[in-house]
C-alpha cells in the first residue's frame, strides 16, 4: 500500500476524474483506493481483499475510466458483479465518476431485463460492459458481445458470485479473454475456489489487502437482543416503533418470509415490502425506488437481492435471521453507515446463535452492545409521541375549517361532549395499534423467569447440585400440533420452548418428532403460568395446541437380536428423532 498518497490529486488520474471527484467532495482516498490505483493504472494483474463499504468499486473504476478510448465503440472492459442489483450499483457509480467524460457509455445487462433491448445497445455502441456472469455469458454465445477489444477483465465480489454458483460462467468468460487483458479481482475473503479462479487466470497480480480496514463497520453502531419473552415479529414491532428510523431493511432468510413478514408489517400499518429473487425485475426496481422516494419505509429482504443497495434514506439495519456467517453480516450491515453516513444494525439472536454472534463480533473487530427489547408502555409512548407530533403539524393548517364545523355537527347528532367525541376518536384512529396497553406484558414475565432461572442455576452451583438428575416419573408429556410436514425440526422445538417458555435445556425432556406431531417432555412442576403460555406457543407460525397425553409415548427402545429379534426403524416410527438434554443436542433414534 502506497502510504504516501493522501490525496486524489497525488494519482496520475484525468483532470475529467478529478474535477468530479471534487464535485462529489471526495479529497481523500480510502485504504483500497490508495493501494489499488497506482498499481492499476500500471496495468498489472491485481487481487484486491476488501470488505464491502471500503470504496472499492472506485478503486477499480477510477483506473478504467482513466484509459477509456471513446473511439472505439465495442466494449473496452467486462465488470462481473453477483447480483443485478450490485451490478446496476456499479454501473451507477462509474456514471458518476464519469460524470465529465462526455460521450462516455457504460452498459449494464443481467437477466430479468429484456436480453432484446440490451443486445440492441451493444450494437449501438457500449465502452463499458457491468453486468452478471450468466447474461454475460449468454450474450457472448449469441455472438452480440463481442471481447476482441475488451483490455480490462473486473470480478467484483468474487467470493460471493462462486458461492452462488457461477463458477463455469465465470471460467468459461475468462477463458475467452484475451491474452493481453488486464485481469482484476476483488474479494472479501478468500476460500479455495477464489484461489483457483486467481491460480488459473491471474498472472503474478499485485496483492492488496485492507480487509482489517473496513470504514463501514467502523460507521455502524452494532446492537443485538437476544430473543425472549415475545415472538420475532412482535419483537420487529417495538424495535421500528421505538427506534429513531428513516428507512430500513429487515434480513431475513427466505423469499417465504420477506412476504410473510412484510405483510405482518402492514397490516399494522408500517410502510413494508418484501424484496426477493423471485420478484421480476421491473418490480424490483420500482420498490427500491419506492423506498428512495418513501413512499414505503421498509424493505423486507433477502442478502442476495438487497447487495448493491444504495439508499441514502437507509439509518437501520435488522437481522431478523442471523446469517449463517460473518461476511454476510458485513455485507448486510453496509447497507447503512455509507458514505460516511451514520448507521445502526441490530441483531436478533436466540440463546443457541451466540457462538455465531461471537465470531461476527471477532471478524469484525468489534464488541456488540446488548439491548433490552421496549416493554409495551414505551411502545405506546412512542406511539402517543407520533401522534402527537402529527397533530402538532397540522393544528394551524387553512384546511381545518371544514372539520371543526363536523365536530359540532357529530355533538348535535350523536349527543356527547367534545372530550369524549375526542377520545372515541382516538380509540377508532388506534386501529390494530393501540395508544395503550391492558394487561401484563409478557416481556416482563420473561424476564422474571429469566432471572429466576439464573438464580436457580447459582444456588444448583453453590450446592454442588445437577438438575439433569432427575426421575423420568418427574416428566409429563406433552403433544404439539407441528411435525416433519411443517418443516419443524427438533431445533426449533428447543429453541421455542426454551425462548419462549424460559425454560432453559436442563428442563426439556425427551423429544419425539413425527410426521404430524411431536411429543415433548416437560417437568411436572411446571408452573400453571408457564403452562399458559405453553397452551399459546406457535412454531414457526403455526399454533401447537400443547395437550398433555398420557402413556408410554416417550419409551425407550427395547434391545433386540440385530438379526431380526428386535423391532425395525421403520416400525419405530421413520425419522424420530429425540433430544439429549444433557449434550444440549438431537441424536437419531435407534
Amino acid at each position: 500500500m502506497q502510504e504516501s498518497v493522501t490525496k486524489f490529486r497525488q494519482l496520475d488520474l484525468a483532470d475529467t476524474l478529478l474535477s468530479a471527484l471534487d464535485s462529489m467532495g471526495f479529497e481523500t482516498p480510502t485504504p483500497i483506493q490508495a493501494a489499488s490505483i497506482p498499481v492499476l493504472l500500471e496495468g498489472r494483474d491485481a487481487l484486491g481483499k476488501a470488505q464491502t463499504g471500503t470504496g472499492k468499486t472506485a478503486a477499480f473504476s477510477l483506473p478504467l475510466l482513466n484509459k477509456v478510448d471513446l473511439s472505439q465503440r465495442k466494449p473496452q472492459a467486462i465488470v462481473m458483479a453477483p447480483t443485478r442489483e450490485l451490478a446496476i450499483q456499479v454501473a451507477a457509480e462509474m456514471k458518476t465518476l464519469a460524470q465529465n467524460i462526455k460521450g462516455l457509455k457504460v452498459l449494464e445487462i443481467y437477466g430479468g431485463a429484456s436480453i432484446v433491448d440490451q443486445m440492441k445497445a451493444l450494437k449501438s455502441g457500449a465502452h463499458i460492459v457491468v453486468g452478471t456472469p450468466g447474461r454475460v455469458k449468454d450474450l457472448i454465445n449469441r455472438d452480440r458481445l463481442k471481447l476482441d477489444e475488451v483490455h480490462t477483465f473486473i470480478l467484483d465480489e468474487a467470493d460471493e458470485m462462486l458461492k452462488m454458483g457461477f463458477v463455469d460462467d465465470v471460467t468459461w468468460i475468462m477463458e475467452q479473454a484475451p491474452e493481453s487483458a488486464q485481469r482484476i479481482l476483488f474479494s472479501a475473503t478468500m476460500p479455495p475456489i477464489v484461489k483457483q479462479i486467481v491460480d488459473r487466470f491471474l498472472r503474478e497480480p499485485a496483492r492488496i489487502d485492507v480487509a482489517g480496514s473496513n470504514r463501514t463497520v467502523e460507521k455502524v453502531e452494532q446492537q443485538f437482543w437476544v430473543v425472549k419473552g415475545v415472538e420475532k415479529d412482535e419483537a420487529m414491532s417495538r424495535l421500528l416503533e421505538t427506534q429513531d428510523t428513516d428507512a430500513s431493511i429487515v434480513f431475513v432468510r427466505t423469499r417465504q418470509d420477506t412476504e410473510r413478514l412484510a405483510d405482518w408489517l402492514s397490516a399494522r400499518g408500517f410502510k413494508s415490502a418484501a424484496l426477493h429473487g423471485d420478484i421480476p425485475q421491473s418490480l424490483r426496481e420500482r420498490t427500491v425506488d419506492h423506498l428512495k422516494r418513501g413512499v414505503i419505509d421498509i424493505l423486507v429482504a433477502t442478502d442476495v437481492v438487497a447487495r448493491g443497495l444504495d439508499v441514502p434514506r437507509i439509518t437501520h439495519v435488522f437481522n431478523y435471521d442471523i446469517p449463517f456467517d460473518a461476511e454476510s453480516y458485513i455485507h448486510r450491515i453496509g447497507r447503512t453507515g455509507r458514505a460516511g453516513r451514520a448507521g445502526k444494525a441490530i441483531l436478533l439472536v436466540r440463546p443457541n446463535q451466540m457462538r455465531m454472534l461471537r465470531t461476527v463480533e471477532r471478524v469484525t473487530q468489534t464488541k456488540m452492545e446488548e439491548i433490552q427489547l421496549p416493554n409495551r408502555d414505551k411502545v405506546a409512548e412512542a406511539r402517543v409521541a407520533q401522534l402527537a407530533g402529527e397533530l402538532a403539524e397540522k393544528k394551524d393548517g387553512d384546511a381545518m375549517a371544514p372539520f371543526v364545523e363536523l365536530i359540532e355537527q357529530l355533538q348535535n347528532d350523536i349527543d356527547v361532549d367534545a372530550t369524549t367525541l375526542a377520545a372515541m376518536l382516538l380509540q377508532r384512529q388506534q386501529g390494530k395499534r393501540p395508544l395503550f396497553y391492558k394487561g401484563p406484558d409478557p416481556m416482563i414475565a420473561a424476564m422474571e423467569r429469566e432471572k429466576q432461572r439464573r438464580e436457580r442455576r447459582r444456588d444448583d452451583r453453590q450446592n454442588g447440585t445437577d438438575r439433569r438428575d432427575t426421575n423420568p416419573a418427574d416428566w409429563d408429556t406433552y403433544q404439539l400440533d407441528v411435525g416433519r410436514e411443517q418443516g419443524v425440526q427438533v431445533k426449533d422445538i428447543v429453541g421455542a420452548i426454551a425462548n419462549e417458555l424460559g425454560l432453559n435445556k436442563q428442563n426439556i425432556g425427551a423429544i419425539k418428532l413425527a410426521p404430524a406431531h411431536t411429543f415433548v417432555q416437560l417437568p411436572k412442576t411446571m408452573p400453571k403460568d408457564v403452562f399458559a403460555q405453553l397452551q399459546k406457543l406457535r412454531i414457526r407460525q403455526k399454533e401447537t395446541n400443547a395437550q398433555r397425553v398420557e402413556g408410554q409415548i416417550m419409551r425407550e427402545r427395547r434391545g433386540g437380536d440385530r438379526n431380526g429379534g428386535g423391532r425395525g426403524r421403520n416400525e419405530r416410527g421413520r425419522g424420530e428423532r429425540r433430544f439429549n438434554r444433557a449434550r444440549g443436542e438431537r441424536r437419531q433414534a435407534q
